[in-house]
């Protein structure tokens, strides 16, 4: 709907002095849809028509000119098809949802698109080059400073929640808008239009300022990462620093202070944007590091500013205060790796940087000389080397060990605890000279220990039985009094961090306190601490001799959290999967199902060969796809990456499309399409300008084929993963592990930010390749950066939950409702966490009966999942089932159908027809083609659904029974009643076998049996009258009952986890009588936890989610 043709400046601006002075302010040129070629004054009294033409300055207004206060309104005058498209433009925009005008905070980015003309706009293209480079859009002329910014929100008040909210607003919104203008000018200097600040230097040492931002590229520079993997470190880099980065901002200590870091991987090149300290560009790196070390731990400083702020946050990121020797055999003390330097900016501010070792190495992937690992590590086959040495634990990991040893500490203290009682009962008979004689002495050695004595770590053996402990007493007295000086800081208190003190009177309680820490490695001798040294295997840095015990110990204790990620971790993930209560979709969820236990990526191919190994692998077909999947995508996404390094720019297109077509096409031969040289150069020798970093002037991408590639692709997956994949084509590939090449297509786009040409492909094709170069639409970059949190709210929407969990309703709606409001304050209108409260709200809503309020809000949830999470992201897909849910129960029925319709293509795209969601969307469908009489159609889905949940739930289990029910349910109404009766009695054997024969399912399975096998019998009477008397028959009418709404929709809650337990009038009674009686208990303070778990909702049917 076109209102103008064309809108731009004149070129007749600026106005001269003399017009200046009639008022002129700039002049317009138009082009109306009616062909009309107008000039436009805007003069401080409003807008006229002038007379000035192309070519001939006239000011003077026009004939018949009119001065208006508004464009809008003048153009109305002049064109009337501008009036009436413009107005008809204004009354579509007002229809649309909010949501779906509003920005992200991040730019989210779709790897297809649909054809698109591009259309002529003068605006556009004059944004895009006049004003914009190097500026920010909304102060015009002038660059923001970036690290002022982020430093100063940081530093705002946060004593109570109104300023804690103004404080995260700030803090996001300076993050987000960061975020974007670092990925603006990393794709400017990737794209070769930013003056590197060392131009003289070869394009791969470059590095860039913009726009207050600092830039460098993720290769191994001056050889600074020589000794730990060369540019593979210097790749690895920059995403362990920005973990670091996210782990120090939300330990939040004030006076300390992080870059703003972010991380940006465009065209196989990897760009870490940097806000820029004030003051460090005019002096050398020396001078300024105060802290920490900048060549690796030869030379260290240290500095008791930096060690006082540091030391808060070695608590919550479990860091040991330890020595290190420099460079003159002196020993310095850190708080943190030597890596991290400490640099105090002209702002006065102390700002830590290079935190890409904030984390201990993962010994698993760090071969050390002389160094044994655990059998259980060893058992898996690890030691295993890796491309780089910077192998670090997920902070993730580094909690779960932490929380596993703690409960080990606590049953340890317990079990001794026992032992010792049961010993004093038993000789409490027996008079016991000995010990009363070695009491006192032990007294007084425990009077010296000083109660958080942090300088003594303590041993990882295995319990001290109690005939050694006595002596073990005294040595650790003995050195803890020594490290009194050493180590001046008192234990803080905080359980939440799993520390418990001991009772210290009583010196047996202590002796096993004692006894425990030393068990599970401990640093402290009276309380549980567990803390890491993250300079342990650092190449280069060395240890005092007194320390060597120490040492010993946080190696032991390294040891055993890799030992943990491998014999817990990820069998627990395995186990999850099994019972389904984690459900990978694709391999963004894949991976977050990995990272959430702790588990690195690198491990991919121990949890592949852990689940090969599992007796129950049929079950856990879908996870070992989607794990081959994201595999064979990132070995792809590896390779990717140096192939497109050698691609010029005038042919990337081609160069993408080709390997797309490697990766994918079952062409056997994918020949590249060299871009023709459409434009020949008058002079061939003249040298290229410009040059983008690292790029040769090259065709050696062209010459890839696809079997090459595949082997790649394997020997990447056996050098990285460890994993043998058995391909030597996509097809042998797709048909051995059962994947499909739209998922692939979609996994490497999303990997490498393609978009791709929305339309069919034919990958089968053994005579064409799949794509051309003009299927290729754009690169993307792909960000990685830190998502600040709004603390409060979240709080509020985890109360919600637990309350929800513990049945009381309302109070959790309103601390949802809260919740959502504090989301809204802090992020805006557009987030993730506020789509989780709006479909929760949702759930609650539809729960509690308001089905037109849940549709509203789950509306809300489905608009906003698509723009911020992408239309086919597995969260987006189940928000369409549960909208889908609340339509039919809105009586949407042809919405609710169409909503599960679209889910269901987009399962398939994402990860193929065989998986568990598929027969929850399939029973869903079904049900609801059921509830519209489409029986035929209504029984293809459900018994797909039947096989799945046979498959994935295995043939006895309760999700298959009710499975066979909803069949039975179709055939009866088809009337096809031998059917409906096997497949009930299937349900029955199993409700039989698994709840016995007086639960009320075994019960209403029988009932419903009974009723189906007196329809049986009367239809076949009905038959036999027909065949015996013809058609002078009296025939009885047979019942036939299309299903009604309640009915479907009471199986849909069922099948979606939504169970409403009906109460009659006495249960009601008896339920306000109990809460009645908790009322006055509670008044008196006398309600003791342990009486009841669940509080129930007053009402005549109680919910339960």
């Amino acid at each position: 709907m076109q209102c103008l043709k064309v809108l731009t400046m004149s070129g007749w601006n600026p106005p001269p002095g003399n017009r200046k002075m009639h008022g002129d302010l700039m002049y317009l040129y138009m082009v109306t849809v009616e062909e009309r070629h107008i000039s436009i004054t805007a003069s401080t009294r409003g807008f006229y028509l002038n007379q000035s033409t192309t070519y001939t300055f006239n000011p003077k207004p026009a004939n018949h000119s009119f001065l208006s206060h508004s464009l809008v309104e003048l153009l109305s005058q002049i064109s009337p098809a501008f009036k009436k498209n413009f107005t008809a433009l204004q009354k579509k925009r007002v229809q649309r949802h909010p949501f779906e005008r509003i920005a992200t905070p991040f730019q989210v980015y779709s790897w297809t698109a649909p054809q698109v003309d591009h259309a002529m706009d003068c605006v556009r293209a004059e944004d895009a080059y006049t004003s914009r480079l190097g500026y920010e859009e909304h102060i015009p002329g002038q660059t923001r400073d970036w690290n002022e910014e982020l430093q100063t929100t940081r530093e705002l008040p946060r004593k109570n929640l109104p300023e804690r909210l103004l404080r995260e607003r700030a803090i996001f919104k300076v993050h987000s808008d960061f975020a974007a203008a670092a990925t603006r000018g990393a794709m400017a200097v990737i794209d070769g239009n930013v003056m590197a600040i060392n131009p003289g230097e070869e394009t791969r040492m470059q590095m860039f300022i913009w726009n207050n931002i600092f830039f460098s590229l993720g290769f191994d520079v001056r050889d600074h990462y020589l000794e730990l993997g060369g540019d593979a470190a210097a790749h690895a880099a920059p995403t362990n620093d920005l973990n670091g980065v996210r782990a120090y901002g939300a330990v939040d200590v004030e006076g300390l202070y992080t870059l703003g870091t972010v991380v940006v991987d465009y065209r196989g090149y990897r760009v870490t944007a940097q806000s820029i300290i004030p003051g460090i560009l005019e002096r050398e790196q020396e001078q300024s590091v105060i802290y920490g070390s900048i060549d690796f731990g030869k030379t260290v400083v240290s500095h008791s500013k930096y060690l006082e702020l540091l030391e808060k946050t070695s608590r919550p990121l479990k860091v040991q205060r330890h020595n290190v020797l420099n460079e003159k055999d002196e020993a310095v003390e850190l708080c943190s790796s030597v890596e991290c330097k400490g640099i105090t900016g002209n702002d006065g501010r102390h700002y830590i940087l290079d935190l890409l070792r904030t984390f201990p190495p993962d010994l698993n992937f760090l071969p050390v000389d002389g160094e044994e690992l655990s059998p259980e590590s060893q058992r898996q086959g690890f030691p295993r080397p890796h491309r780089h040495r910077l192998a670090c634990l997920r902070q993730e990991l580094i909690e779960a060990f932490v929380e596993h040893r703690y409960l080990l500490f606590m049953k340890m203290a317990a079990l001794q605890l026992m032992q010792q009682k049961a010993n004093k009962d038993a000789k409490a008979n027996v008079p016991a000279i000995t010990e009363t004689a070695e009491t006192p002495t032990e007294n007084k050695a425990e009077k010296t220990q000083t109660p958080a004595s942090e300088s003594t770590s303590a041993t990882e053996a295995s319990t001290d039985s109690p005939s050694q402990t006595e002596n073990n007493t005294s040595a650790a007295s003995q050195a803890a009094t020594e490290g009194e000086d050493k180590s001046s800081k008192p234990t803080a208190n905080r359980p939440q961090n799993g520390e418990c003190k001991s009772p210290l009177e009583d010196p047996k309680s202590r002796e096993v306190v004692l006894n425990a820490c030393k068990a599970v490695g401990s640093i402290s001798n009276t309380s549980f601490d567990i803390r890491f040294n993250p300079d342990i295997f650092s190449p280069g840095v060395r240890f005092p001799e007194d320390a060597a015990d120490d040492i010993q110990k946080q190696k032991q204790l390294l040891k055993d959290a890799a030992a943990f990620l491998v014999s817990c971790q990820i069998p627990s993930l395995v186990k999850d999967c099994l019972d389904h209560s984690a459900l990978p979709m694709d391999g963004a969820t894949l991976t977050e199902a990995l990272h959430q236990r702790g588990i690195n990526v690198r491990y991919l191919g121990n949890v592949l060969e852990f689940v090969d190994k599992t007796p129950a692998k049929a079950q856990l077909e879908h996870f070992y796809r989607i794990g081959i999947t994201e595999m064979i995508t990132r070995c792809a996404k590896h390779f990717f990456k140096t192939y497109l390094q050698g691609v010029e720019l005038s042919a990337l297109s081609a160069a993408v499309s080709h390997f797309l077509n490697c990766f994918l096409s079952s062409f056997p031969d994918a020949v590249a399409h060299l871009p023709p040289d459409e434009l020949v150069s008058r002079r061939k020798n003249r040298k290229r300008r410009n040059r983008v970093p690292g790029g040769g002037d090259n065709t050696a991408w062209a010459s890839l084929t696809p079997s090459e590639m595949w082997k790649n692709i394997a020997s990447e997956a056996s050098s990285y993963y460890h994993f043998t994949i058995e391909c030597e084509s996509v097809d042998l590939v797709v048909e051995k592990y059962g994947l499909q090449k739209s998922t692939l297509l979609r996994e490497i786009s999303l990997k490498t930010g393609i978009q791709i040409l929305l339309k069919e492909y034919n990958f089968d094709s053994r005579h064409k390749p799949a794509l051309t170069e003009e299927d290729i639409l754009n690169i993307f970059p792909v960000v990685k950066h830190v998502n600040p949190k709004a603390s409060d709210a979240f709080h509020f929407f985890q109360s919600g939950q637990a309350k929800v969990q513990q049945g009381f309703l309302k109070e959790g709606c309103e601390l949802i409702n809260e919740a959502l409001n504090l989301f809204n304050n802090v992020y805006g209108a557009m987030h993730v966490e506020i789509c989780a409260c709006l479909r929760l709200l949702a759930r609650l809503n539809y729960i509690m009966g308001d089905h037109a309020e849940a549709l509203s809000n789950q509306q809300k949830a489905v608009l906003m999942s698509e723009r911020v999470l992408g239309i086919e992201h597995p969260n987006t897909v189940q928000e369409y089932m549960h909208l889908a849910l609340y339509c039919f129960a809105n009586g949407q029925l042809s919405t609710a159908l169409k909503l599960l319709y679209r889910a269901r293509y987009l399962m398939l795209v994402v990860s193929g027809e065989d998986h568990p969601e598929m027969a929850l969307l399939d029973s869903n469908i079904g049900l609801v083609l059921h509830g519209v009489m489409e029986y035929d159609l209504s029984l293809r889905f459900l018994e797909n659904a039947l096989t799945i949940n046979t498959k994935y739930h295995g043939a006895r289990s309760l999700k298959v029974a009710l499975s066979h029910h909803l069949v039975a349910r179709v055939y009866e109404s088809k009337a096809e009643f031998r059917s409906a009766l096997q497949h009930e009695k299937e349900g029955y054997t199993i409700y039989k076998n698994q709840m016995g024969e007086a639960h009320e399912k075994t019960k209403e399975s029988s009932e419903y049996l009974k009723y189906l096998t007196q329809q049986a019998v009367s239809l076949q009477r009905t038959m036999n009258e027909i065949y015996k008397n013809g058609s002078n028959a009296s025939i009885t009418p047979l019942k036939f009952t299309a299903p009604s709404m309640a009915s479907v929709l009471e199986q849909l809650n069922i099948i979606n986890g939504i169970i409403f337990i009906p109460l009659s009038q006495k249960d009601l009674e008896n339920l306000k009588a109990e809460v009645q009686r908790r009322q006055q208990l509670q008044e008196l303070g006398r309600l003791e936890e342990a009486t009841e778990d669940r509080a129930l909702e007053l009402d005549d049917k109680i919910p339960i989610d």
